[in-house]
């Protein structure tokens, strides 16, 4: 099976105030505080009730898929990125509190990319109003022109191609994952990517990355259930009750890009709102009574994936998957959902590798 040839993305070029964030991380809360007690918060998507303010902190905290913390970074300053073969100057438009950012991040932090972010105002989002697509992450790349790159996993895969393969300009990368225009079976008309899970590689540039074909197939597998699972699971568990909801908010509100009125407004009547609008998550994606169970689940079996005789399931180093799961669950942390699955599942060697792994990369 081959990937599908593509048109050519647009280019764009983007504007806004910036701040600048390193790749280093805090020791995370769960290795300082006993299980079960949080502090910090998540974010959450919105609902109906809570009017432009709530849906703008529910943007703020992981758009379609779900909302939901952002692991706290340690911040420090970053130079545009320098790569063998030339200058490459990245720029990440993102809300703090997005999973799908937090996915980005550790991937660029991983192979140790200097970049700049623009934090975007969840409400009025004028950081990207030069751009149709309105969701985040946004990545504008300039490898010699700028380029707009959309779409968590479209971004991982562009990048990861072009620091593996020189044969193609980043531009001609990203012409391999066209945007295409599906409608729901509500109706609504939403835009998916082709390819978004391959890299666009050669023959031999192929078999130095996965050595069997078995090697790709899995990490293809487990970064499109990160998207289509894993990331479902967040925000039925940290607005599981109100008490989380709350917390909840107020993390996104002390992190996120809000006026002291939107802030007021969205960490009161939002956690009130999210707290409902997790029971219809709940309800649309069949998790059961105790969505905790689900959490512990999933992650479970993700670890019985990586087996016991790899550190990673790219082996000795993470793979694409590996950063894909641990952006996506680290988000949660500071929260109840996070020290509890911590208790209650394996996943605390893999994830304190991971953590560790990345610290030194991004060194």
């Amino acid at each position: 099976e081959r990937p599908l040839s593509a048109r050519p993305q647009p280019k764009m070029a983007g504007a806004g105030r910036v701040w600048r964030v390193g790749a280093l991380l805090l020791p995370p809360a769960w290795r300082l505080r006993a299980p079960g007690r949080a502090f910090g918060a998540a974010a959450g998507r919105g609902g109906s009730g809570g009017g432009r303010l709530v849906l703008g902190a529910a943007f703020a905290l992981g758009g379609t898929a779900g909302l939901c913390l952002a692991a706290r970074q340690r911040l420090r300053e970053h130079s545009a990125a320098e790569l063998p073969a030339g200058n490459l100057q990245l720029t990440l438009y993102q809300y703090k509190t997005c999973p799908f950012c937090s996915k980005v991040r550790a991937f660029l932090d991983y192979h140790g990319l200097p970049y700049e972010i623009v934090e975007v105002n969840p409400i009025m989002r004028k950081e990207i109003k030069f751009s149709s697509y309105r969701k985040v992450p946004i990545l504008l790349a300039n490898a010699g022109s700028p380029l707009q790159l959309n779409d968590s996993s479209v971004i991982i895969s562009a990048i990861k191609t072009y620091l593996v393969s020189r044969r193609n300009s980043l531009e001609e990368i990203v012409s391999f994952y066209p945007p295409v225009k599906t409608v729901t079976e509500k109706g609504k008309e939403v835009v998916e990517y082709e390819n978004k899970y391959w890299l666009m590689l050669d023959e031999k540039e192929t078999k130095r990355v996965y050595p069997v074909k078995e090697v790709r197939v899995e990490e293809m597998k487990w970064r499109k259930w990160a998207d289509d699972w894993l990331v479902h699971l967040i925000s039925p568990n940290v607005y599981r009750t109100p008490k989380e909801a709350l917390a909840s908010f107020d993390y996104i509100v002390r992190e996120g890009k809000f006026g002291t009125l939107e802030g007021l407004f969205a960490k009161y009547v939002g956690a009130v709102a999210m707290f409902f609008v997790s029971k219809r998550l709940k309800k649309r994606h069949q998790l059961r009574d105790d969505v905790r169970e689900d959490l512990y689940e999933a992650v479970n079996e993700w670890v019985k994936a990586v087996g016991k005789n790899r550190l990673f399931m790219g082996g000795n180093q993470p793979n694409l998957a590996d950063l894909a799961v641990y952006g996506v669950l680290r988000v949660m942390e500071g929260l109840e959902a996070f020290d509890d699955m911590m208790a209650h599942t394996n996943i605390q060697p893999w994830y304190q590798r991971m953590e560790e792994v990345i610290e030194k990369t991004g060194v």
